[in-house]
């Protein structure tokens, strides 16, 4: 009957004139006015339409066909909370819900802010009813309990699901990632029978959040070497993963291979590839790369605004900056933190003071902790100490209010300029709230000593001792051959180690054996 009834059309009307047409020829032929509800729940543009219809049809010739439809199609339309009152009419006038019912309505659950139990009473509902095993439903769970960060739940859908197909194992992948539990997300990864280019991306997305560079190159490589595509996402995840790493040859490799897929027009991209190069010190190719860019948004601004400041060219930055208001680009508060950054270290105090006022009073954007963090690093670094002091304690409410980016700023700059006493109320007032920052203590044993204060820098070294504070341990990045490794002080877990310690020894042995030699053979005078 319906096949009939819309056996003239070629295609599905698109324009709402033309879904009138197709309303009114199946009201002519007494036909069934199921199609018009399957077409509208995948438009928007026709679902307004289709929604008057539904609210004028009597609730005894509403079908589980037509509320599935209207679930979907309120779903589709950005209005998940009209979703779940169509199921609760639905239930309420005896309709019975049936498998297509479900993953719509699990979906509308996680778009809804503060509805965690709702999400907890539809999965309820699939267990009462039977429909739990089902893998479309399931994987609707999946995605649910995933998107608000309930891995436990979701494990539990996914392991009670007879066959997991490549779409659920992805969804776990990619919350596991979200979680923060990337090793639980790579089991999942390597017990997939199928993977897809988005199973990749989201996988690589989850060493990068955990900030496992190195995995995320290496990834890229098994898939080159598994012959899998890779997506624009998973591209931007290895040229984000070679800017941590400053790993520029292997960067120059994936921005060769962004070229042969056509990818370069992607923004995000392109963007990540400035930023990557301005990390690497390339800021004439970040530059290059930002030009060639089509529709420059905010985040390739900030991108650019921020390479350049990096690497010293302040007013080039300044340059951009004003360039990008003049075309029309707002900026935000990342924008703000950059070019202040870049005043900061070239110590243009009046181009700095001057953007800080006009970021309120002209951008419209409220100054946060970091921004005055910078403007504390500002004034102090061009030995304007009583100024930075001053800000601190009326702009941001004094140290108490302040972090770490604001105290090491003020008390590194005590240090520099040999401001003693304002090291001295900083320190006192830190040490009163038992702050635990091995950086301002360091600091400020460093301003003590240097001061010929051995009594209270020795005190400081015993507080640090005795509150067990460690300072964050460097590393070093070796790349060899297209392989990353990162090693870090103290860290002995690499597979070879002690091999690597008696190699340096033998070095450090070879090294001292020279110079004694030298010094043997040279005169003093």
């Amino acid at each position: 009957m319906i096949q009939k009834s819309v056996a003239h059309l070629k295609t599905p009307p698109k324009t709402l004139s033309q879904f009138k047409q197709l309303h009114a020829h199946l009201l002519k032929s007494s036909s069934s006015l199921d199609p018009l509800f399957s077409i509208a729940a995948t438009n928007p543009s026709l679902f307004s339409h289709i929604s008057t219809i539904f609210h004028h049809t009597s609730k005894s010739n509403r079908t589980t066909f037509i509320c599935n439809n209207m679930i979907r199609g309120y779903l589709n339309s950005n209005s998940p909370l009209q979703s779940l009152t169509c199921y609760l009419d639905m239930l309420g006038n005896g309709i019975s819900p049936n498998w297509f019912t479900y993953p719509p309505l699990i979906k509308s659950c996680f778009g809804i802010e503060g509805t965690v139990c709702l999400g907890d009473l539809v999965h309820a509902h699939v267990v009462v009813l039977g429909f739990e095993r089902d893998g479309y439903i399931g994987s609707a769970l999946v995605e649910m309990y995933a998107a608000r960060g309930d891995m436990g739940c979701a494990r539990k859908v996914f392991d009670k699901m007879p066959e997991r197909d490549m779409v659920v194992g992805t969804g776990m992948v990619d919350g596991y990632g979200k979680a923060g539990e990337v090793e639980e997300a790579w089991k999942v990864f390597e017990g997939m029978r199928e993977r897809n280019e988005v199973t990749w991306s989201v996988m690589m997305a989850g060493f990068l959040r955990a900030g496992e560079f190195g995995k995320v190159v290496w990834l890229f490589g098994r898939m080159q070497d598994e012959g899998a595509r890779v997506n624009e996402a998973g591209l931007v995840s290895v040229v984000a993963a070679c800017a941590h790493l400053s790993a520029l040859a292997q960067g120059v490799w994936v921005h060769e291979y962004v070229k042969r897929c056509g990818f370069e027009r992607n923004c995000r991209l392109a963007t990540a590839l400035v930023d990557m190069y301005s990390k690497c010190g390339s800021v004439d190719v970040a530059l290059s790369v930002f030009e060639e860019i089509q529709g420059k948004d905010l985040g390739a601004w900030n991108a650019i605004i921020y390479g350049v400041a990096m690497n010293g060219e302040a007013r080039k930055s300044l340059g951009l900056f004003n360039r990008m208001v003049l075309s029309g680009i707002k900026p935000n508060e990342t924008t703000f933190i950059s070019i202040l950054s870049a005043c900061t270290h070239a110590k243009l105090v009046h181009e700095g003071l001057t953007l800080f006022h006009e970021m309120k009073n002209v951008y419209h954007v409220e100054p946060r902790l970091e921004h005055y963090a910078c403007m504390v690093d500002l004034l102090a670094r061009a030995g304007m100490v009583e100024e930075a002091e001053k800000l601190v304690e009326e702009k941001i409410g004094g140290l108490e209010a302040g972090d770490a980016n604001v105290w090491g700023a003020l008390l590194g700059a005590c240090r520099i300029h040999s401001k003693v006493e304002i090291g001295k109320r900083v320190w006192s007032k830190l040490a009163s709230r038992r702050v635990a920052d091995s950086g301002a203590h360091v600091l400020s044993y460093g301003i003590y000593r240097e001061a010929g204060r051995e009594g209270e820098a020795e005190s400081i070294r015993k507080s640090i001792s005795e509150s067990g504070l460690k300072k964050k341990p460097g590393c070093s990045i070796i790349g060899i051959d297209g392989s990353i490794t990162e090693f870090r002080a103290g860290d002995l877990s690499h597979p070879k180690g002690l091999h690597i310690l008696q190699v340096i020894d033998s070095w450090s042995s070879m090294l001292f054996s020279v110079t004694v030699e030298k010094f043997q053979h040279e005169p003093l005078f």
